[in-house]
């Protein structure tokens, strides 16, 4: 008779402790292939349970293909493959394995993080609120493809007055991120196309479809060298002229002309402008969109609220020119808004009622006296460092007078619990950079945390402060 040991004061059922005991015990063979099990009175009185709990055992085993029933016979054990004894050892592996922790650090330079002190979470709770209620049950069907045309007309109206772009919203695609968003570009401009990016540029791109295809191009001072674009067979260039990522350059208005003649020469040429950061800068003007000076449409204008509202909201969207759109509605008729529509009501609600903008206007305040704390505690005690980069957005660039390399440096500030960001990881050719030279954001600091971080990296790479008596070293 089957011996197996059953807790009646588990918490664990009857039924589950005899259906496990017996499953292990064909799995590991204790009991072989074509032996009779003992009818379910014999094994109830046996085990001193119920015939139903019993059943139910059985039944689950027979279910699971582990035991066969024969009409008038009994039940038998059955042939089972390896595969499941197999993959509950190596279940048992990974349950067993310790989970990597993610590193935390005392101070991170990361440029995506944005100040989540300052977001208004009053105010969005109660957009928010308003909307999760049964007047809103139209929301809980699917939405227009597109994402929600009220978003979308916020979103055109916001383009119109912040960035000279004139639109409509049935010009306009909202989706999940950029990293979303931009696999639907390349697929409706055809990926047998030939792609130029900026060099260095937005790490994301050439692993969108193009690791190893795209076409690397020099940015300077002024942004994008137009004049080695031309010298290339590219027709699709994706480009951030308001704000280079990572350096800083804005695209000069010579080159901007350049550009847009460049892509009017022929019918398949269009420009991707990713108008990253555009929202923060912080000397001189704002700088126009590029899709703002174009007469033939020839640029996508690419955009999201990561750094003017939050990353994790993920709504990102584009705007195509009208020539595309048929091809557009023909390929992506079939697809669904891959962000949630209460979402977007909220956003647009926001925006409507012009939260969106004081917020924006509160945030430039704020970036702006963190960003000239970071640049002016670092020139006033470390001048031998180079910045560049730092007239818009929420980063800096610095290049270090240093002998290190950026991998020994970046080691050397992790070990002091400080995480920077090296340029070469936004490469996609090498560039011979004449000092090691890091990205710095300041997004994610309380503004009295800066000076501090900055004198213990600098300590950690042991550059000290300069002195009136003495040189920087």
């Amino acid at each position: 008779m089957l011996m197996f040991e059953l807790e009646k004061n588990s918490s664990k059922p009857l039924y589950e402790q005899l259906y496990r005991g017996m499953k292990d015990a064909i799995i590991t063979k204790q009991i072989k292939v074509g032996t009779k099990l003992p009818s379910k009175r014999k094994l109830a009185d046996f085990l001193n349970i119920s015939q139903t709990t019993v059943e139910i055992a059985y039944g689950q085993l027979l279910a699971e293909g582990y035991i066969v029933s024969k009409p008038r016979v009994g039940f038998f054990v059955e042939e089972i493959d390896e595969l499941p004894y197999i993959e509950n050892k190596q279940l048992k592996k990974l349950n067993e394995a310790p989970l990597k922790a993610t590193k935390t650090y005392r101070y991170d330079f990361h440029p995506g993080k944005i100040d989540a002190e300052s977001f208004p979470f009053a105010t969005w709770r109660k957009y928010a609120k308003d909307l999760f209620d049964a007047s809103s049950k139209e929301l809980l069907q699917v939405g227009e493809p597109q994402g929600e045309y009220d978003l979308r007309l916020e979103i055109a109206n916001y383009l119109y007055q912040s960035r000279g772009i004139i639109c409509n919203p049935e010009q306009i695609v909202i989706g999940s991120g950029t990293e979303h968003l931009l696999p639907m570009i390349l697929r409706l401009l055809e990926m047998d196309s030939k792609f130029a990016l900026e060099n260095p540029g937005y790490s994301a791109i050439p692993r969108i479809h193009l690791q190893n295809k795209a076409i690397p191009i020099s940015v300077d001072e002024d942004g994008l060298v137009v004049d080695e674009l031309e010298n290339t067979d590219a027709n699709i260039v994706y480009i951030t002229p308001s704000h280079q990522f990572p350096t800083g350059a804005v695209l000069s208005a010579a080159r901007r002309t350049q550009l847009l003649n460049w892509a009017s020469k022929q019918h398949d040429r269009f420009i991707i402008e990713d108008d990253y950061d555009s929202e923060f800068r912080y000397i001189g003007k704002p700088i126009p969109a590029l899709q703002g000076m174009d007469q033939n449409g020839k640029v996508i204008y690419l955009s999201t609220f990561t750094k003017s509202l939050m990353p994790s909201l993920r709504v990102a969207y584009f705007v195509l020119p009208p020539t595309l759109l048929p091809s557009y509605q023909k390929i992506f008729s079939y697809y669904s808004a891959t962000v949630p529509r209460f979402d977007q009501h909220i956003l647009a609600n926001f925006m409507k009622d012009g939260h969106f903008s004081k917020h924006l206007n509160r945030m430039r305040k704020i970036y702006r006296k963190k960003h000239d704390k970071l640049t002016n505690t670092l020139e006033n005690n470390y001048p031998a460092i180079a910045i560049t980069g730092d007239h818009a957005g929420m980063h800096i660039l610095i290049s270090v007078p240093l002998d290190e390399s950026e991998q020994q440096l970046k080691q050397l500030a992790d070990e002091c619990g400080i995480a920077v960001y090296p340029v070469s990881d936004y490469l996609l050719k090498p560039i011979d950079y004449e000092m090691p030279t890091f990205l710095l954001g300041f997004g994610g600091f309380e503004l009295d945390e800066i000076e501090p971080a900055i004198h213990q990296l600098m300590e950690c790479w042991n550059i000290k402060a300069y002195k009136k008596k003495g040189n920087s070293q």
